[in-house]
């Protein structure tokens, strides 16, 4: 709220060009502050204030931009304020930005970095990609088991101010392994002669390098954790995941099921960002199958025509029907691909999630079944006695119990059908998501239809058909 209230202020000194004190408006803000500023105002003039912030204090600022802007800032910065900024960067925030850049532009933003971070830049470029090894930081306290806690508060007060948190030390052999991870405050309570060993427990978890992004994410949903340590497959700490990572790798993940339950593929860049050309071809691919798929409905319409010819009115209760099961079905499958991301179901609760589903449809159904027997029977009611009008017919009883029937099978159906599909995509190596609302409303579309004249066809037959 900061930058927003002294924003007149700030273009004020942007126009007068009055830069030192411009810089001594920004030295106390936060970073987030900072950058929110530089997002608010126009291109040119975020390349005015960028070069004036103090060095430490543009090097945090540049990495709570979006990678937009810090894209677009790097074109405009001159070369020695380019290396200034990704030598200072976090090593995890420096590799979201290279790995978004074209091969040939990240190479030459590498060849900028010192030695060691150039070292680093590679490193952590070279594990594949949505892995942990490209979100970790090599950047963490780590101590060996012989020490004191003094000679622990030593070194955390001689190397701290580079490390990405403090908050857990790190505990190694002479070969790097971890051997445990302590909170800092175990130290600070403890008298400055105990040894390490003595305060450790070996209770510790930790990611190896090639897991998955999210993988990574359920641990820390799991422990309750604000960073993890990073190991290869022969237990040597390689580096730390925290917290903020998480956040945003959740937050892409959430995106992309989002994008997904909209019936399409997730966008890989942002919605200003993308090309047209591209995001017609993400979203085409899924329309196409969509319709493809409702072509099915008027092929099963048009198998019950001479049933619709015969009885019109069960025409005007197709919306209605196909409606609730395609409802029912998208709530099963929103609900059961959610649990799946929070690990609250596995493939092995299959069985417990359909008998929960179809006891959970067949209650759905019914409530919805009564809803439409009492709007029949009302209609037919109300339209003979004030209007003199039979509006479903002299039939309307056959027909009230029509619709209460089919919407119970067709709710089932939905319900049951779209609690499943996740767990066979889920089987066959595809992402859950995919069975978004638009793909299991296509499905029991068709399905219902079926569902629906069939039942007709037992109850009417002799009578309406």
């Amino acid at each position: 709220m900061v930058g927003k209230i002294l924003e007149p202020e700030i273009k004020s000194l942007i126009d007068a060009r009055n830069f030192g004190a411009l810089r001594e408006v920004f030295r106390e803000w936060p970073p987030a502050d900072v950058a929110e500023v530089i997002l608010d105002v126009p291109e040119d003039e975020q390349v005015i204030i960028f070069r004036v912030l103090p060095h430490a204090l543009a090097a945090d600022v540049f990495e709570y931009l979006d990678l937009d802007a810090q894209q677009k800032l790097l074109r405009a910065m001159a070369h020695e304020q380019v290396v200034g900024i990704l030598n200072e960067m976090a090593p995890d925030d420096r590799t979201a930005l290279l790995e978004e850049l074209p091969s040939a532009a990240a190479r030459q933003l590498i060849r900028l970095l010192t030695p060691d971070e150039r070292h680093v830049a590679t490193a952590l470029l070279g594990y594949p990609e949505d892995s942990v090894g490209r979100l970790m930081t090599p950047d963490f306290i780590a101590v060996y088991d012989n020490w004191t806690v003094q000679q622990v508060l030593d070194f955390v007060r001689e190397t701290g101010q580079d490390s990405e948190t403090i908050n857990v030390i790190y505990v190694v052999d002479d070969r790097g392994k971890l051997i445990d991870d302590v909170r800092i405050r175990e130290f600070l309570l403890k008298p400055l002669t105990v040894k390490v060993s003595e305060i450790r427990d070996q209770t510790f978890v930790a990611l190896n390098v090639t897991d998955s992004q999210q993988d990574a994410l359920n641990f820390f949903r799991k422990y309750d954790r604000t960073a993890l340590p990073v190991i290869d497959s022969s237990g040597v700490l390689l580096g730390i995941v925290t917290i903020d990572d998480m956040l945003d790798v959740a937050e892409q993940e959430a995106t992309e099921d989002i994008q997904k339950f909209g019936g399409m593929e997730a966008l890989d860049e942002p919605y200003m960002r993308i090309s047209l050309w591209k995001m017609i071809r993400k979203r085409a691919g899924w329309l196409v199958i969509l319709f493809l798929g409702e072509m099915l409905t008027a092929t099963a319409m048009a198998s019950f025509q001479d049933e619709i010819a015969r009885a019109v009115v069960l025409a005007l209760f197709l919306p209605l029907i196909i409606s609730s099961g395609g409802n029912s079905g998208s709530q099963a499958s929103t609900l059961i691909v959610r649990a799946m991301a929070l690990g609250e179901v596995t493939l092995r609760d299959w069985w417990r999630v359909a008998s929960r589903e179809i006891r959970a449809g067949l209650s759905l159904g019914a409530i919805l079944g009564a809803i439409g027997i009492l709007r029949v029977a009302l209609w037919s009611i109300i339209g003979e006695k004030y209007f003199h009008r039979e509006l479903y017919g002299p039939h309307w009883p056959l027909v009230a119990i029509t619709v209460g029937l089919a919407l119970v099978g067709v709710v089932l159906w939905g319900s049951l059908s779209g609690s499943m599909l996740p767990f066979v995509l889920r089987r066959v190596g595809a992402d859950p998501a995919t069975s978004s609302a638009p793909f299991v409303a296509t499905l029991v579309d068709v399905t219902g239809l079926i569902i629906y004249f069939s039942i007709a066809l037992v109850i009417m037959r002799g009578v309406m058909l």
